[in-house]
């Protein structure tokens, strides 16, 4: 028996460390080859756009939720629609981190890189640590498609690639020898070499294969031809694994325990489809049907195409001509007495910010959901950022406060969809939820909730009369507010006695006719804001389980994950570092303060040059330290432990 034993640096993550574990015979004595045991595996496929390295990456991650592990995916895609073939530019990527434990990201470098091509190659061996399995398709290591990146000899042969443990593989000519029976072109065969790369890395990991056979079966029901040879494919990969000198050791990551996934039924989700899911919850919840009302846009269609399939939950979905008028059929359907949604990203919040301003002044439930992305302008439309804080927090002409709601993780989207919603409802408020490519795109597993653990979201529409005038008449004032929440009342349109005017010119208390009048203009101006600054929402909590930390590390949305990988680092190394994340951002929580005040530092991540941070420093003064990122990319865990070690020590 021989063990692999990490090193104290990594042992000290405990979560995003190396992997350890021993080597045994296979049960069962059907192979003579050893498996070895591992906690934990990062797995990355990469490839050209067009080798189906995202299907390849979700079968395997699909695989891997049905055996029970906990996981976390990070796709990576061009930013082109189709850039040229073998370039780096054209480089597609997925990468897996799946464990017997709770996992938190992405992880921060792959232990395992199957690259299909040069540009593959190329573009991800950086990030490969020494040591680590590099499965290569050689077929695709011409002089020609070498030269196209750069290779002037060929890194198989150079010694480039001695520190590591190379299985060259001819993938290619594996696929179409293995298809050989099909009538399939040459070209039709080689398509199937991500399903050759799928079977070889689900015998390797001992990943399940049922639900990939019945996927391909699902997916080419209509031409049974290419289902049989995908089929052929994935099960040649597999034989590949199990008879090649190659590959002498598999290794198995046991189903997480109950520390990792408490008591209940869990699914793999991203966020996108999470956030879609909490949408139609939360209509369902307040009795509410869903409109959507999109422009499609990277990295956000995805929402619009999955509510497009739930019309039996009453769900209307509206492809609209362009971003505003998206946002002008949501706000509509607001008026009209729906959930209204609007969906897009940093683009496209410029475009309807007229409307989210309209919205502001009508007083009208509307939620803006921005998936951010990249930028300025066009910017990286398929890569991660979180700039687009200070766009919807001030992003509009005038006093225009609009409440913001970031979630944390891909599962957490579903929870932050229903709490939006219940803003939205209850204040009678447009909401920002801010959500980013990295968690759009980014899947982990989700316990399913039971219906009786979502919240009421139920409301009263205006049903008649509300205001007594002094003469005793009794008439409809559409801005008399609750005196708790200082919503105004929600009036459908065709209630008898309930016509009230709608526009963008200020509105006179109460009564809602249209007022030029100053004094009035301050008061609803001040009382918009009174509003959103009076929304109920959670005390923040602390992270500090020492009670000795000096240092405060706060994050908001996706680097939830990174952030407390790196503080689980740093304690099991014996450092005291305390840790809190944000989900409201207007308003931020009531305790925030004081709690920023009790720590001599605070250090603030974000994928933005400091716009949190920002809003910190001006409203508590606080001397807060920001931490950026702007490559496109998630923090790793590594990286943040590195910073706030400074920091701590500082």
């Amino acid at each position: 028996m021989t063990s692999q034993v990490s090193s104290p640096a990594e042992q000290a993550d405990g979560v995003d460390g190396a992997v350890v574990g021993e080597q045994r015979s296979r049960a069962g004595g059907s192979s003579s080859k050893d498996v070895q045991r591992v906690d934990r595996v990062i797995i990355r496929f990469a490839g050209d756009s067009g080798d189906g390295m995202q299907l390849t990456g979700d079968r395997f991650t699909s695989e891997t939720a049905s055996f029970g592990n906990d996981l976390s995916t990070l796709p990576n895609f061009p930013a082109e629609i189709r850039a040229p073939a073998g370039t780096l530019p054209g480089v597609s990527s997925f990468q897996l981190h799946f464990a017997d434990h709770d996992i938190l990201t992405p992880g921060d470098a792959p232990n395992v890189l199957v690259a299909m091509n040069p540009a593959a190659l190329k573009a991800n061996i950086g990030d490969l640590p020494r040591g680590a399995e590099l499965i290569v398709n050689t077929d695709e290591f011409s002089k020609r498609a070498m030269a196209k990146v750069g290779y002037e000899a060929s890194p198989l042969e150079d010694g480039s690639l001695d520190g590591y443990s190379v299985h060259p593989v001819p993938l290619t000519t594996l696929t179409v020898e293995a298809l050989k029976e099909f009538d399939l072109t040459r070209k039709e065969a080689e398509r199937s070499k991500n399903m050759f790369a799928l079977g070889l890395l689900s015998w390797m990991y001992h990943r399940p294969t049922d639900g990939t056979e019945a996927f391909l079966k699902q997916k080419f029901a209509k031409k049974p031809e290419i289902m049989a040879a995908n089929l052929a494919a994935f099960h040649a990969g597999w034989n590949f694994g199990e008879t090649t000198e190659d590959f002498a050791v598999s290794y198995e990551v046991a189903p997480a325990g109950t520390d990792a996934f408490p008591a209940g039924t869990y699914r793999n989700i991203s966020g996108n489809l999470a956030l879609s899911y909490g949408l139609i919850a939360a209509s369902r919840q307040a009795d509410l049907p869903l409109y959507l009302g999109s422009y499609p846009i990277t990295p956000a269609s995805d929402i619009l195409h999955e509510l497009s399939k739930h019309k039996n939950f009453g769900v209307r979905t509206f492809q609209a001509e362009d971003e505003i008028a998206g946002i002008g059929a949501a706000l509509g359907a607001a008026f009209g007495g729906s959930l209204a949604v609007t969906t897009t990203s940093g683009p496209g919040v410029a475009l309807k910010s007229e409307t989210v301003g309209l919205a502001v002044s009508l007083e009208l439930p509307l939620l803006i959901v921005d998936i951010q992305r990249g930028g300025p302008s066009t910017g990286l439309p398929t890569k991660t950022e979180q700039a687009d804080l200070l766009q919807a927090m001030y992003g509009r002409n005038g006093e225009a406060p609009v409440p913001v709601v970031a979630p944390r993780t891909p599962a957490d989207c579903f929870d932050a969809a229903l709490e939006a919603a219940r803003i939205a409802l209850v204040y009678r408020t447009p909401v920002f939820l801010l959500s980013d490519g990295y968690l759009a795109n980014g899947s982990e597993p989700w316990r399913i909730p039971e219906t009786d653990e979502l919240p009421d979201l139920r409301v009263q529409f205006a049903t008649g009369p509300n205001h007594t005038k002094a003469d005793g008449t009794e008439v409809f004032w559409p801005y008399k507010r609750d005196e708790q929440t200082l919503a105004r009342p929600w009036a459908i349109p065709g209630t008898p006695g309930l016509e009230h005017r709608v526009g963008g010119i200020e509105k006179q208390d109460g009564t809602g006719n249209i007022s030029y009048d100053p004094a009035n203009h301050d008061f609803m101006v001040r009382t918009r804001q009174a509003k959103i600054d009076g929304i109920d929402i959670p005390d923040l909590t602390v992270d500090d389980p020492s009670g000795q930390a000096g240092t405060l590390v706060l994050g908001w949305g996706s680097t939830y994950g990174p952030i407390t990988a790196a503080v689980r680092r740093l304690r099991r190394a014996g450092e005291h570092i305390a840790q809190a994340h944000l989900r409201h951002i207007n308003p931020f929580p009531h305790n925030l303060g004081a709690i920023l005040r009790s720590y001599d530092k605070v250090v603030i991540p974000e994928m933005n040059l400091g716009q949190l941070a920002t809003l910190i420093r001006a409203k508590y003064l606080v001397d807060a330290h920001s931490y950026n990122q702007v490559n496109g990319m998630p923090f790793k865990a590594e990286q943040l432990a590195t910073a706030l070690k400074e920091a701590i020590d500082g």
